[in-house]
């Protein structure tokens, strides 16, 4: 297989801390390009409920911040870790800012990007675009930027995931 394994793409935290996705080894995760100034922005609340109610079932959010689609993250590191907190409370793990497409797309982007469903094929159409991965590393479900985190359709989907990982 020459795909890389999930676990061993880096990751930069949003205070800078150097890692790897492997830190989410054994949980399971719903990563999401996110966006301070986005008419999809309130979902930050959505998200955090949804870390809240399930973190200690093994439920992880990863926030990545992206200015890809119409400059909606302009800020540094600091301004959107401060905006988060201040508005929605996130408490969840957020990366620095990532391209999510281009040739300077981050390397988890690459990966989650092959996983099709009939309607989002291939690249990332918009800010909270969601991707779903089970506690084996498999992408198992992706979600378009309008479905919210708290909707019948995610909740199932995390719901099942997190009772695979559970047997």
């Amino acid at each position: 297989m020459d795909t890389p394994s999930l676990y061993e793409i880096p990751l930069t935290l949003i205070d800078g801390t150097e890692t790897t996705f492997g830190d989410f080894r054994g949980k399971t995760v719903l990563v999401v390009n996110v966006a301070s100034k986005c008419g999809f922005t309130p979902q930050y609340a959505g998200l955090e409920a949804l870390y809240k109610q399930y973190a200690t079932d093994g439920l992880v959010i990863l926030g990545m911040p992206s200015n890809q689609f119409m400059g909606q993250e302009p800020g540094t590191e600091s301004d959107i870790a401060e905006f988060c907190d201040m508005n929605y409370g996130v408490t969840f793990p957020m990366t620095t800012k990532v391209d999510v497409r281009g040739k300077d797309q981050h390397p988890l982007y690459a990966q989650l990007t092959k996983f099709k469903t009939g309607i989002l094929p291939g690249l990332v159409k918009w800010n909270f675009e969601k991707f779903l991965v089970n506690s084996d590393g498999q992408i198992v479900d992706r979600f378009a930027s309008t479905v919210e985190p708290q909707s019948k359709e995610i909740v199932a989907a995390i719901e099942k995931t997190l009772a695979e990982a559970a047997a």
